[in-house]
Formats: structure tokens, sequence, C-alpha cells
């Protein structure tokens, strides 16, 4: 059934294409430059100056290095819509290889670090890039594959280890961009970027077969991002941590296609586990944690909170994190602040709130957030005791990230907010929820078939999630449509909501409920790498390893406790009748889990079947 775009969004719409008339990402780059000009732009680990913790480029330099790496692709050949495929970690050359391949009106694109070989080739195949940028020797190793068999790769710029490689296509960072010396044409190729041009294809990664690459436009990439800042009420310089893989929507909208509109200061780390030491240093204004970080840091201020054995002490956090709550919750859509929760907050925000916050360097956040899964409930409210308001956004990166969020003037906890401005959104007659707008990707590139499986003829993008809309338009996500549990009773189940309940344990570091097709449900569980040897050092039980640890009956009883408690809150059909848990950390590395720290699903299934097997026996 075709649908009218509404009177209001359309207005909304109108208005913000207006805005953007014109403007495509190396444009941005270049303003940037001309309004910023010697304000730090990009910081990283590498090439560090002597003395210093960071090496960091103004926006001047920002935009002179891009005219470099773009003309520099123009003298290997790079044409108009050519793919330029990037493997590495977060840092400024990543950043550089992206602007500047753009600003060729080339297609950079993004993969993710752990991709294995055949699908690194898979990829190549499909998108067929013509230069490839490896940070390393074992990013080359991951594309040794592809670079055999894809004929299209004509030149390999590799950021380090280049004399580890004989390979006649190879030429170092510094051998790129002094061939960029002349920039005298990079204007009069920048005049060849159209909205329509894709600003970069992003490959997903691949819960489900071969990883599909989702077209993103200048049009879809600049709607985004002013929409997403105008939501998030960010206006002037901000300072973040880059952490993400920059193979994922998140991270590229938030420190590759913002921060020129911002001026913002990005400092980026190439890997995640130093991401606690990282916010110590920068104390960023803004700050993007997909859940999973959240939880981290809900688990570690427990443990930690715990372990002080003075009750006063712990009567005092109790009673401040209760005003920061009250104080948190007053903020939503519909509350009021009182002079009261006010004040309360304040003496608790001196008293130690601020102190927590600053320990965890996010004494200066302005803007908190989470998406990529849904965020668990008990982890926004413990933030909030924090006096942090993480704003839950939700998108897919069909949609160029976040197409409905939460804001300072649209704040609920427990939903993922309202529609961003110039965005339509609705629920399907099964609860599914569709995305219509200038934010949808134009399809997947070269899959057809997907594309049409993922867009309906009236340009509704279907999501794959099921979810709820209240009386006040805030959205909430209630699983994904095709992991929904329906047992042999008929009875549909969301398991995210029971494994985010096991994981409130501060031992369990993940868990995967399943069901499907059977009469009650089980689950599997793992303990979390970090805190769970810390409380069993705390318990004096003595262990060699994490497998160890596992077997152990004190460690199992606190499980069977977290299966307990999450069983007090679910209906007699969603609790959890057995489980196990598993010797084995889940990382992407070793494949339950993908970059951004979601489940695979299949992978655990298929990986664990005679685990589950045993629990249905």
């Amino acid at each position: 059934m075709a649908t009218e775009v509404p009177a209001d969004v359309a207005a909304v719409r109108e208005e913000y294409e207006a805005r953007i008339l014109g403007l495509h990402m190396p444009a941005t780059v270049r303003q940037a430059a001309e309004r910023f000009g010697d304000q730090p732009a990009f910081s990283d680990r590498f090439d560090v100056p002597e003395g210093e913790t960071w090496s960091t480029i103004s926006w001047a330099e920002t935009w002179a290095q891009t005219q470099r790496v773009a003309a520099a692709l123009m003298d290997l050949g790079v044409e108009k819509g050519d793919p330029v495929a990037v493997m590495a970690s977060n840092r400024t050359a990543h950043t550089l290889a992206d602007y500047g391949a753009m600003t060729a009106a080339a297609v950079p694109m993004s993969i993710y670090n752990t991709l294995a070989q055949d699908q690194v080739a898979f990829i190549a195949g499909e998108s067929r890039p013509v230069v490839v940028i490896l940070e390393d020797h074992d990013r080359y190793q991951r594309w040794e594959k592809a670079l055999a068999d894809v004929d299209s790769v004509r030149h390999v710029v590799m950021l380090s280890d280049a004399d580890r490689v004989d390979d006649p296509r190879v030429m170092t960072w510094d051998d790129l961009l002094a061939r960029g010396e002349d920039t005298s044409g990079v204007e009069e190729r920048m005049d060849r970027i159209t909205p329509d041009l894709p600003a970069t294809y992003l490959y997903t990664s691949g819960t489900t077969g071969n990883p599909k690459g989702v077209v993103l436009t200048h049009h879809n990439v600049m709607f985004e991002a002013v929409s997403t800042l105008d939501n998030a009420g960010l206006e002037g310089p901000q300072r973040t941590v880059s952490y993400l893989p920059l193979a994922h929507i998140a991270e590229r909208v938030l420190a590759t296609y913002a921060p020129p509109f911002l001026g913002s200061h990005v400092h980026a780390i190439p890997d995640p586990a130093g991401l606690l030491g990282a916010l110590g240093e920068v104390h960023p204004t803004a700050f993007f944690g997909v859940p999973r970080v959240w939880e981290k840091i809900k688990t570690g201020i427990s443990a930690k909170l715990a372990e002080d054995p003075d009750p006063d002490n712990q009567e005092l956090v109790r009673n401040a994190m209760a005003a920061g709550l009250a104080w948190t919750e007053a903020h939503e859509y519909g509350r009021e602040m009182t002079p009261e929760v006010e004040q309360a907050y304040a003496k608790a925000d001196e008293a130690i709130l601020g102190f927590l916050r600053l320990l965890l360097g996010l004494d200066q956040v302005e803007w908190a957030a989470s998406a990529a899964a849904p965020m668990p409930l008990e982890v926004a409210k413990f933030m909030g005791g924090l006096g942090l308001r993480v704003y839950d956004v939700y998108g897919m990166t069909e949609t160029t990230g976040a197409f409905t969020s939460n804001g300072p003037d649209h704040f609920k906890l427990g939903t993922v907010g309202v529609p961003n401005p110039g965005i339509e959104v609705r629920l399907d007659e099964d609860g599914e929820i569709l995305c219509r707008g200038p934010v949808n990707t134009p399809g997947y590139h070269k899959q057809e078939q997907a594309t049409r499986a993922l867009i309906d003829e009236d340009g509704w993008i279907h999501t794959g999630d099921i979810g709820t809309v209240d009386e006040d338009g805030f959205y909430s996500i209630v699983d994904r449509k095709k992991e929904l549990i329906i047992t042999s009773a008929g009875k549909n189940i969301a398991p995210s909501n029971i494994e985010n309940y096991l994981k409130e344990s501060p031992i369990v570091g993940h868990a995967m409920a399943l069901g499907d097709g059977q009469s009650f449900v089980v689950a599997i569980l793992t303990l979390d790498g970090e805190i769970a040897p810390l409380v069993a050092a705390k318990m004096g039980i003595e262990f060699t390893d994490l497998a160890d640890l596992s077997t152990k009956p004190q460690i199992r009883a606190m499980a069977q406790a977290a299966v307990d408690a999450a069983n007090e809150r679910l209906s007699r059909p969603e609790q959890v009748k057995a489980w196990e848990l598993l010797p084995d950390e889940w990382t992407a590395e070793s494949e339950e889990l993908t970059p951004t720290l979601k489940l695979k699903r299949r992978v655990v299934r298929t990986k664990y079947a005679d685990v589950v097997d045993s629990l249905y026996a």
C-alpha cells in the first residue's frame, strides 16, 4: 500500500535538503579547514613526537593531507567511482585515506580487521577495488588470497611492514604521499562528485552468510550527519575517542562524517582494550558506547564498590546513586524536575558521583549514547545513577546509522527514542520496524535480490527488528524478527530480554538463550574474562585459567544464582530450565561475536550444538 509523506515530515525534510544543498564530504573537510584552521582535528598513537602521548594534526593539516592523498590516487589512475579498500586500525592515516579517496571522487571502503581470507576474497571479488591500503603484514596476509585472485587491484599501499612483502604492487604510505605533491587537479575532480555518488561501500560483518556491501551516497551521509548532530544537541568542537572499527556505521558517522561540521577533535586508538585508559586521558565531551561497553563499565564499578568493607561508604554510594537516578528520570519526556530532586542530585554529585565519573574519564561528557543492540534497562539506570543520561539510538548500516534517537529534548529510559528529523518510521502488521527517508541506502552493491528483500516498492526499508511504539511516539526494540524464539507450544519469546537479565551477574560475560521449536528455554553462558577472576580471587578460589575456573563449584553456584535471579523476573514460558557454563570466552576473533560485540547466533548454535543437545537430552 503506497503511503504519502506526511506534511510535517516533508517540511522538515525540505529544510534539511536546503541546508545540505551542494555539500559532499570533501566540501565539509575543506570548510572545516577554513573555519577551524590550526585547531586539533585527529590524534593517534602512531609516530608520536618525543615527550608527547598523542600525534596530532590540525584541521588545516587534515585538508592539506587529504588533497595530497587524493592527488596521489589520481596519479595512480584512480577514476571517479573506483573502489579503494582500507584494512587498518583506527588511526589518522585511515581517516586521511577515507577523505582522500572521496576527494578523488572514488569510493573508500573500510574492511573489518577480523575478517578471514575467504571473506576478504569474497568482498574484493564483488567490489573489485583498484587500490588497497593495508596497515601491516597481518592485514596483508588476510588479503593474500584476494590479491592473488582478484585482478582489479593495481596498487597496494602499506602503512608499515612493506619490507616484509614481496609484491611489485606494494608501496609505503610515504611513497603514496610523495606522488601527491601536485594537487592542482584535485578541485576539478571534486566538481565531479554528485549527491548520488557512493561515499562508501560498507560490508556488513556477516552474521548470516556472506557480507553484503551497503551503498551509502554522499547525500545519505550529509543528511545523516546533520540530522544526528541536531538531534544530539551538539554544537561546537567536541572531544571524542574513536575505538570501534571504522567499518562500523556508528564509528564512521561519529569519527569521520560528523567531525568536520563541528570542528571536533577525534582521538583514535587502535585497540578497544585501551579504551578506559584513553578515556582517562582525553576526558571526552561526547562518547558513544555499544551496550557491551556500558555493561563492562557497570560491572567494573559494581565490583569495586562491593569491595569496600565500610557499610557507611556503601550506604553513601547507594543513596547518591538513587539521587542520580531520580535526577536522570526527571529529564524523561513528560516528567518534571523539582527543586528537591535538583538539590539532592547536586549534593550527591559533590559527595561522590562527580568523583566516580572522573575515575571513568566521563566527567566532562555532555552527550553519551548507545546503539548496535538494545541497551539493557538496568544498565541504563545504573548509568543514570552516576548522573549519565545515556541516549539510546537505533538504526542500521542500511539507514546510514541512527533513524530514531533519544536526545536532550526527547528522552525515555528503555526506549530508542523518536524518529529523527525528516524520517518516517512505522510498524508493519507483524510489528517489524520500517524506515523511509533520505538516509535509506539505494541498495546492496551488486546484490539485486538482497536489495529487493530489503526495500519494498514504496521505499520502506524492512529492518528485521520487531518493535513497539508508545503513545508519545517513542520506539522500543523487542528483538530481531528472525531471532525470536517460538517454542513448541507456539509461545513467542525475545531472547535478548532473557540474556540481559543473565548478564547482570558480574561473573557472566555473555549469555545466549535458545529454545526454538523446543518445549522449554535453555541458556549457554561464558565467564567475564576480567571480572570473574577478580571475584574468584576475593573468594579464595584457586584456579589456573578461565576454563578451570568455569568448573569450580562456587563459580557454578554463582551462575545458578544468576539464572535463578533472571527466572524470578521472567514469565514461566521464558524461564531458563537448563544451562551450561562454557570454558571459553567469546570474541570477534573466535567468531562468536561481530566486531561490535554482538552475538553471532548461528555461529554459536553450530559451534556448541553438542552442548545444546546435552541440555535437552
